[in-house]
C-alpha cells in the first residue's frame, strides 16, 4: 500500500472543516445520532462524537449503576465523524461529509489494526443504522436519493432498496424506514422485517422511528408510543402517557425510553411483559436526545452536553466522556422540518450548516429545582432577640479582632523577618487592555502585560501576597509541584563565576541565560534580567519576570522546563531552571560552522521525537491548564533538550491565560438553562500590541490582534517546517537575496507533492519506514500554518499525528508509540472490506 492513502486517512481531522462544508442536504434523520450504545455482554460501550473536533470517545458501561464506568480515547480519533450507530459488539461511524463508513469493536480503546472501512464513496451516506450484525445507511447522493444500502447481514438483506425514505433504523434481523411520500407508511426489510412492519401498520403518521432488539417503535401524533412485537395482552399497556416527543425515542432489548413534554425529561417503560412498568431515571435533567442498546440507555444533557447513562430500572449517572455534539450537522435548515437550527449550532459544524432543533415546541428545558424554603419558627420574644443580638455581636467582634491580630503578626514575621521565602503563586487574570508589551533582541516584539512598578519592599510584598490570594481563589491551589526556592544574588553570582562570558549559553524573553553550578552541586540555567545601558525599563523587565515565575510555579509536566527558583534583590530579577544539557533545538538545526555534528541532523526519527515531545508540552498548556495558557512565543530556540534528548518547552515571559467561557446570567434560571444550549463563548483575546518572534508569529494575531491557542499552533507549524527543511524561520534565498519565510518556501512544494525538493539536504534520505512518517509531519505542518486560525488543527490532533509518525519510524524496530500495540506501520492502515466480510 502506498503511503499517500494512509496519510489522507490520518489527516482527516485536519480536513474536517472542508468535509463539513460538504454536509449532505437530506431531510433531518430522526434516527441519526452522535451517540451510540453497543450491546455487548462482554463489554457494553457508549461512544460519542466530541462537540467541536468530531473525534470519537468511548466509555465502558460497567454494572447496573454505571458509577464505575471507565473511559479512554478511541483509536480512530484521527478521523472526524458526523454520526454513529452500534450493534452487538461493534460500533460504526460515518466520516464527516459521509464519504466513508468505518466500524470497530466495542471497547473503550480499540487498536488501529481493528478499524475496518466498509465503504469508501463515491456517493455520500447519511442516517447510519446498525443492527445486531448488519449495517444500513441512506445513499444521499443526488442521483441515488432515497436508496437504502446494506453491509454485512450474510445475504439476508437486499443489496439496495430504491425509493424516498427517512428515519432509517435497524434491529435484530430487520431494518425499517418511513416512506417520505404519502401515506408515509413504514417499510421494513430483512428476516424479521415483515412481522415488524405489520406491527407498525398504524404508525403511518409517525415522524420518527426507533429500533432495538426485535422491536421497532414510533411516537404517534397523539404523543403515545406504539411498538411492534408486543403481545396482544400487553398492547394497551405498552403505551405510556400521551405527552412524548416524536424525536428522542430509544428502544433496547426489553425496554423503551422517550422524552416527555414540556421539559424534555426521560421516561422509560418495559416491553414484552404482562404489564408495563413506568419509571423516570433522571429526574430534573433535560436531554437533547436518547439512544439505547441492550439493557442500557444514554442521553446527552441539554445543560452542558454531558452524557448520562442508566440500565433498566436504575438511576441515571454521568459517564466520563467529553461534551458530545448535540445532533448531526446538516447543510441548511430546510432539512429541519420547520424547526430551524439550534442557537449557535454552526460552531459545531465548521461554520457551515447547523444542527436541527428537534425539540422545537417552544418549551424550555427543565429549570433547576429551587432550594426548599427554611422551616417556619415562631417569632422569639423581644428580650431574647436583644440577647441573641448582643451575643452575636460579641462573638463576631472577638473573632474579627483575633483575625486582625494574626494578620499583623504574620506580615511582621513572614514579610520582614524571614531571610528565605517560598514562591508558589499563579498568574492573575489579565485585562487585554493592560497588555503593556516589552521589546527584546533576536527579533522579539511585544511583551507580557504584567506591571509591578518599582516601590518599597513592603509595598511589593503586600501586592504579591494579595495577588497570590486572589488568583488562588480564581484558579485553585497550585501546590501540586514543589515550591520554587528563593536564592540570594550572591549565591547565583557565585554559581556563574560572576556571570562570566564563558558561562553565557543563550538569551530569553527578558534577559541572558547562564550556565551555573549551585553550592550543593546541582547544574542549573540562570536567566538574568538585562542591566546597564541595554536594559529594558524596570517595569517591563519586572512584568516578564512575574509572568514566567507565575506560570512555572504552578505548571508541572515532563515536557515543560522545570523551575528551580528565583531571586529578587533591588532591581535584579533572576530565574533558575534545571539545566538542559543538549541546548536548544535551534542550535542543532542551524549549527555554527565550528560546532560538532549533531545526531539531530542525521536522524529523522530523533527530529520527529523532539517535535512529538514539544507538541505534548503545548497540548498540556492548551488542554489541561484551566484557563488554557497561550505561550505566544513558540519557536525552535524555546524548545530545549535534556541529556536524553527529551524536549521541553521553555520561556513563558510572554504567556497569557486564554479566554474563559462566560457564565449565564442569574436573572432567570429557566432562560439561563435554555441559553446554555447554545454554549456561547469567547473565541479570542484582543491584545493592544502583538508579541512574539518574527517568522513564527500567527498572521491573524499579528494583523488583527486576535489571540487564540491556534496562534501557538501556527508557531509550532513553523518549527515543524524548520525541522524538515533545515531552514530558519526567515532566511535569505541566496547571497544578497531577499528574506524568505520558511512557510512560503516549503508549503507550495509540500502541497504540490514535491516534498523531496525542500527536505534538509544535510539529513540522510528517509528510509522506507521513515518516508511516510516524514510526509505525515509535512502535511500536518501545512495545516498548522494556514492563514486563518479556525482552519488549523488543535494541538491534540497534532499530537495524534506526530505519535503516528513516530510509530511509523519505530516500525522497523518492532514497537509502536502512542497507538496501542502496533508492531509495524502496516498495522496502522485501514483495511477496505467488502459488504459481506467479517466484523473483526
Amino acid at each position: 500500500m502506498t503511503p499517500r492513502p494512509r496519510l489522507l486517512l490520518l489527516l482527516l481531522p485536519l480536513l474536517q472543516p472542508l468535509a463539513l462544508l460538504l454536509a449532505i442536504a437530506v431531510p433531518a434523520a430522526c434516527a441519526a445520532s452522535t451517540l451510540a450504545v453497543s450491546a455487548s455482554s462482554a463489554s457494553p460501550t457508549v461512544c460519542g462524537v466530541a462537540e467541536l473536533s468530531g473525534t470519537v470517545h468511548c466509555a465502558a458501561l460497567q454494572g447496573a449503576s454505571i458509577s464505575n464506568a471507565s473511559s479512554g480515547p478511541v483509536a480512530p480519533s484521527a478521523i472526524a465523524f458526523a454520526e454513529l450507530s452500534a450493534g452487538r459488539g461493534f460500533v460504526c461511524g460515518l466520516q464527516a461529509g459521509g464519504a466513508a463508513l468505518f466500524c470497530w469493536p466495542s471497547t473503550p480503546a480499540p487498536r488501529w489494526g481493528q478499524l475496518r472501512r466498509l465503504y469508501d464513496g463515491p456517493a455520500p451516506l447519511a442516517d447510519l443504522a446498525a443492527g445486531a450484525d448488519h449495517v444500513a445507511a441512506y445513499d444521499a447522493s443526488g442521483s441515488g436519493s432515497g436508496t437504502v444500502l446494506w453491509w454485512r447481514g450474510g445475504g439476508r438483506f437486499p443489496a439496495r432498496a430504491d425509493g424516498a425514505f427517512r428515519s432509517l433504523v435497524s434491529g435484530d434481523g430487520f431494518s425499517c424506514a418511513v416512506e417520505a411520500s404519502a401515506p408515509a407508511a413504514v417499510r421494513c426489510w430483512g428476516p424479521r422485517g415483515g412481522a415488524v412492519q405489520a406491527g407498525l401498520a398504524n404508525a403511518s403518521a409517525a415522524p420518527c422511528l426507533a429500533a432495538g432488539g426485535d422491536r421497532a417503535c414510533a411516537v404517534l401524533a397523539s404523543g403515545t408510543a406504539l411498538c411492534s412485537g408486543a403481545p396482544a395482552a400487553n398492547a394497551s399497556a405498552a403505551a405510556p402517557p400521551g405527552d412524548l416527543f416524536g424525536y428522542g425515542l430509544a428502544v433496547g432489548d426489553s425496554h423503551a425510553c422517550a422524552l416527555r413534554r414540556p421539559y424534555h425529561t426521560a421516561v422509560c417503560w418495559s416491553l414484552g411483559g404482562p404489564t408495563t412498568t413506568l419509571y423516570e431515571p433522571a429526574l430534573g435533567i433535560s436531554f437533547e436526545f436518547l439512544v439505547a442498546g441492550g439493557n442500557f440507555t444514554c442521553g446527552v444533557a441539554s445543560s452542558d452536553f454531558s452524557v448520562y447513562c442508566w440500565s433498566v430500572g436504575a438511576v441515571a449517572a454521568p459517564v466520563p466522556l467529553p461534551r458530545i455534539r448535540p445532533g448531526v450537522c446538516v447543510a441548511d435548515d430546510t432539512a429541519c422540518r420547520g424547526c430551524g437550527f439550534m442557537p449557535q449550532s454552526q460552531q459545531f459544524c465548521g461554520g457551515s450548516g447547523g444542527i436541527c432543533d428537534a425539540l422545537c415546541d417552544g418549551s424550555p428545558p427543565l429549570p433547576p429545582a429551587p432550594p426548599p424554603p427554611p422551616p417556619r419558627t415562631p417569632p422569639p420574644s423581644s428580650s431574647r432577640r436583644v440577647s441573641k443580638a448582643w451575643i452575636a455581636f460579641c462573638v463576631v467582634g472577638a473573632a474579627g479582632g483575633f483575625a486582625g491580630l494574626c494578620s499583623i503578626v504574620y506580615c511582621l514575621v513572614f514579610g520582614f523577618c524571614s531571610n528565605k521565602r517560598v514562591h508558589n503563586s499563579v498568574q492573575p487574570n489579565i485585562s487585554a487592555a493592560a497588555d503593556n508589551n516589552h521589546n527584546h533582541n533576536s527579533g522579539v516584539v511585544g511583551g507580557s502585560p504584567y506591571g509591578s512598578p518599582n516601590g518599597s519592599r513592603a509595598r511589593g510584598l503586600f501586592r504579591r501576597q494579595l495577588s497570590r490570594a486572589m488568583t488562588r481563589q480564581r484558579s485553585g491551589p497550585s501546590s501540586f509541584k514543589d515550591a520554587a526556592e528563593e536564592f540570594t544574588f550572591a549565591q547565583l553570582e557565585a554559581a556563574t563565576k560572576g556571570f562570566a562570558l564563558e558561562a553565557r549559553i543563550g538569551e530569553g524573553s527578558f534577559g541572558t541565560v547562564y550556565r551555573g553550578k549551585l553550592s550543593d552541586g546541582r547544574e542549573v540555567a540562570i536567566k538574568r534580567g538585562e542591566c546597564g545601558p541595554r536594559a529594558h525599563r524596570f517595569q517591563e523587565k519586572e512584568s516578564a519576570f512575574r509572568s514566567e515565575l507565575a506560570f512555572l510555579s504552578r505548571l508541572h509536566h515532563k515536557h515543560l522546563v522545570a523551575l528551580v527558583g528565583y531571586c529578587e534583590e533591588n532591581e535584579e530579577r533572576l530565574l533558575v531552571y534545571e539545566y538542559m544539557k543538549n541546548g536548544a533545538l535551534y542550535d542543532h538545526l542551524h549549527p555554527k560552522a565550528s560546532a560538532a555534528p549533531s545526531p539531530v541532523a542525521s536522524s529523522w526519527k530523533l527530529r520527529i521525537k523532539i517535535l512529538l515531545d514539544a507538541s505534548r508540552g503545548i497540548e498540556y498548556l492548551h488542554s489541561y491548564a484551566v484557563p488554557p495558557i497561550i505561550h505566544r512565543d513558540i519557536k525552535s530556540s524555546n524548545i530545549l533538550l535534556d541529556g536524553g534528548w527529551m524536549a521541553r518547552v521553555s520561556d513563558f515571559g510572554l504567556s497569557l491565560m486564554g479566554p474563559l467561557e462566560p457564565a449565564p446570567s442569574e436573572d432567570d434560571a429557566a432562560a439561563a438553562a435554555w441559553r446554555s444550549r447554545s454554549r456561547s463563548r469567547s473565541q479570542h483575546l484582543t491584545v493592544v500590541k502583538a508579541a512574539g518572534t518574527v517568522g513564527y508569529m500567527d498572521p491573524e494575531y499579528y494583523g488583527l490582534h486576535h489571540l487564540t491557542v491556534k496562534s501557538d499552533v501556527y508557531g509550532f507549524g513553523v518549527v515543524m517546517l524548520e525541522s524538515l527543511t533545515g531552514r530558519r524561520a526567515i532566511f535569505k534565498s541566496g547571497e544578497g537575496g531577499s528574506p524568505v519565510s520558511v512557510v512560503d518556501y516549503a508549503v507550495p512544494s509540500i502541497a504540490g507533492g514535491e516534498l523531496g525538493k525542500v527536505l534538509d539536504p544535510r539529513a540522510p534520505e528517509p528510509a522506507a519506514h521513515e518516508a511516510e512518517a516524514v510526509e505525515l509531519v509535512a502535511y500536518t505542518a501545512v495545516h498548522c500554518v494556514r492563514l486563518e486560525g479556525k482552519d488549523r488543527p488543535a494541538m491534540a490532533d497534532v499530537v495524534a499525528n506526530l505519535e503516528t509518525a513516530f510509530a511509523l519510524c519505530e516500525g522497523s524496530a518492532g514497537g509502536g508509540v502512542g497507538v496501542g500495540n502496533s508492531s509495524s506501520s502496516a498495522s496502522l492502515s485501514v483495511t477496505s472490506m467488502d459488504r459481506s466480510g467479517a466484523l473483526a
